[in-house]
């Protein structure tokens, strides 16, 4: 969002685009919740690191929404805000961007151990060391935030975290170094995960083009390819500065609704996707889904008013 919409919106459009994202948010989440409920209902699913990875996909990007929906708010409801609640939340969401390529590329390497380790599948690909590697990206993944969190208390005073701040990334970190080291970070990361995916990928083909039976090979191709697209869905909000400077200036008088937009289709709507590309196309997954649903609808019904 940008730092001067809350000056030029009306009072009716500030309350639309903040009524559609909350509403957004609460879908997908809604959404996702169901998957969470789904994966806790049947214990089949913790013990296989497959799912355990999807399932934390889903939790982080349930995380990512509330973080970034409530800054949406937050930066409209007031024009400055407490810093400490700031940082955090900064934190929190730079954090969880972070997650979701690494998260990805976990996936990828499982499928490809499934496909081509076939026999050190299981002992691989343990729940303990997925719970590891979670562990892992997730310090990974607050790394960068938690740099900037500690170089900023060596430079600014403490007090700085008892005022009230515009909660905006590039005013909380204004310095130069902080965005090219943000960059360099996000650069390195994108570019690991791509490696791993293309990688995975080109095994798990070859795999497959070997294979007697290639049901299993191809539907792991299949899933390592979307996982590509996930990953390009995420680097969509690489591209919203680029498309601000490129098409706002031939739309001035539509500013607003132009980086509105672009919130939209890079921040929220590629979180709806994790649950249609993974949880509908499981098989496994999605019968469990309506089983349990089905269940919990039919005994509603039958209880007494």
């Amino acid at each position: 969002m940008n730092s001067t919409t809350w000056i030029v919106d009306s009072y009716e459009e500030a309350l639309v685009k903040n009524i559609v994202i909350v509403s957004l948010g609460l879908i997908i989440n809604f959404i996702n919740g169901m998957l969470v409920v789904t994966f806790f209902s049947n214990p089949m699913f913790s013990r296989d690191s497959r799912y355990i990875l999807y399932i934390h996909l889903v939790i982080n990007d349930m995380f990512m929404i509330f973080i970034s929906m409530s800054l949406y708010v937050l930066t409209y409801a007031s024009h400055v805000a407490n810093a400490s609640l700031c940082y955090t939340l900064v934190f929190l969401g730079s954090a969880t961007f972070m997650i979701t390529p690494l998260n990805l590329a976990g996936m990828a390497i499982e499928r490809f151990i499934a496909i081509c380790k076939p026999l050190h599948h299981s002992q691989i690909c343990t729940p303990r060391r997925t719970h590891i590697f979670i562990c892992l990206i997730w310090v990974i993944g607050a790394i960068p935030s938690l740099a900037d969190i500690i170089i900023l208390l060596f430079v600014e005073p403490i007090s700085l975290f008892r005022s009230t701040v515009l909660c905006y990334t590039y005013i909380l970190f204004p310095s130069k170094h902080h965005k090219d080291r943000i960059t360099a970070s996000q650069v390195i990361c994108m570019s690991f995960v791509w490696i791993i995916l293309i990688y995975t990928y080109c095994r798990v083909l070859f795999t497959a083009r070997k294979a007697v039976s290639k049901g299993s090979a191809n539907k792991a191709r299949s899933t390592i390819l979307l996982h590509g697209v996930q990953l390009l869905l995420c680097m969509l909000s690489y591209i919203t500065p680029v498309m601000d400077i490129f098409v706002i200036p031939f739309f001035p008088a539509h500013r607003t609704k132009i980086t509105f937009f672009n919130y939209l289709m890079t921040n929220i709507m590629p979180r709806l996707l994790s649950p249609l590309i993974y949880g509908v196309r499981d098989q496994k997954f999605l019968k469990q889904m309506n089983e349990y649903f089905t269940c919990k609808v039919i005994i509603l019904k039958i209880m007494p008013s």
